[in-house]
């Protein structure tokens, strides 16, 4: 009886114990954009925790080389390019967004070969630079029939000076966050290339001012708006720089330009994807060859930049990186390691510190 009354006791103490509640983590899920050509079979969705762990949900969409992406702003239909060389085009598609998978509803050809980058804005118009094609196609895009047939294509002319500046090669297009004005980046021709759209006609227009000639060699390939809409920060692949653009009377030009590298790396890098915080303090880089995201503190008076530290991203050929939608995160892409880093943000110092890495077949963009 004595070890009978032992044993409720225990059971009751025990019993009542209140058991610890399984603290939830908060999970937000990005794209991912590959290229076909060794395991990947197209669009993938992975999460990022709360506290930076990824995690990957899987094979979203197949498609071929979707090495970049963009959203509606309604978040109901994704867009991606075919970046091919296809009788001498690519193409644009588009898919609904339906929880865990895209489903295909359309595709329209870019105007060019090998498109490397999309971009829509509010009014659901969309942009296309095709990079061997050289030029820069404008469709338009809704949510229930899909990507409109190309409406505008605007060709570039001219060279540069180095090998791969024989022919334009239009690598990048940007709507102006505040004006009537688009922007293209050409690595071929060595320019910026400005014009508006014709909204009555659906046609590309040139601007008065319709170039900006960089320093010889440059290479301009992404840029990134200064949440101030004054100052533009044009990242060049083949120098590895970062020109400060300026306007002044209407007219754009180079104010200040910065290396990308650390002083005395000498061997072969390409500089690829640049990203500004939205507090405008910090701006970041990605280097393929030295494999480092470099990060500067910009100037709040004047725009100018300051190194302050190269952070590795723990693989080879960073492509595109991407901030997480509450800036605390940094995700970079290895296009040659198959695999995605995330690193946290020290939002006052700017600098990275390591937390997590997946596996993901040749990952090239990452999208919110």
């Amino acid at each position: 009886m004595k070890y009978l009354s032992t044993f409720l006791l225990a059971i009751f103490l025990f019993g009542c114990k209140k058991v610890p509640e399984t603290k939830k983590i908060n999970t937000t899920s990005f794209y991912v954009g590959t290229y076909t050509q060794k395991d990947s079979k197209g669009i993938y969705k992975y999460s990022i925790s709360s506290e930076g762990k990824l995690s990957k949900k899987g094979l979203v969409a197949e498609t071929n080389n979707p090495s970049f992406l963009a959203k509606t702003k309604d978040n109901q239909t994704l867009l991606s390019v075919d970046e091919t060389d296809k009788d001498r085009t690519g193409f644009v598609k588009s898919f609904k967004i339906e929880k865990d998978t895209l489903l295909f509803v359309s595709e329209s050809k870019s105007g060019g070969a090998h498109p490397c980058f999309v971009t829509v804005n509010d009014k659901n118009q969309v942009l296309v630079a095709n990079y061997t094609g050289g030029n820069v196609g404008y469709l338009k895009v809704d949510n229930q029939n899909g990507i409109t047939n190309l409406l505008s294509l605007q060709q570039h002319t001219g060279k540069g000076t180095t090998e791969r500046q024989k022919v334009p090669h239009a690598h990048s297009v940007w709507f102006h966050p505040t004006k009537n004005q688009i922007i293209s980046l050409d690595l071929g021709t060595n320019q910026l290339w400005f014009s508006s759209i014709d909204e009555e006609k659906n046609e590309l227009i040139y601007s008065e001012n319709k170039t900006l000639k960089l320093v010889e060699g440059a290479g301009p390939r992404h840029l990134s708006f200064h949440p101030n809409n004054k100052w533009i920060y044009v990242l060049n692949e083949l120098n590895n720089t970062v020109s400060l653009i300026k306007e002044k009377g209407g007219n754009y030009f180079v104010d200040f330009l910065i290396s990308t590298l650390p002083k005395g790396f000498k061997d072969y890098s390409n500089a690829a994807d640049i990203h500004i915080s939205k507090d405008g303090k910090f701006l970041y880089a990605s280097n393929r060859g030295h494999n480092s995201i470099v990060i500067y503190e910009v100037n709040s008076e004047d725009g100018t930049l300051k190194i302050i530290d190269h952070e590795s991203v723990l693989g080879k050929s960073p492509r595109n990186f991407s901030f997480s939608k509450d800036q605390k995160f940094l995700l970079v892409a290895n296009q040659d390691t198959d695999n995605i880093i995330s690193f946290k943000r020290n939002t006052e110092t700017g600098k990275l510190t390591f937390v997590d890495e997946i596996e993901a077949p040749m990952p090239v963009f990452i999208l919110f």
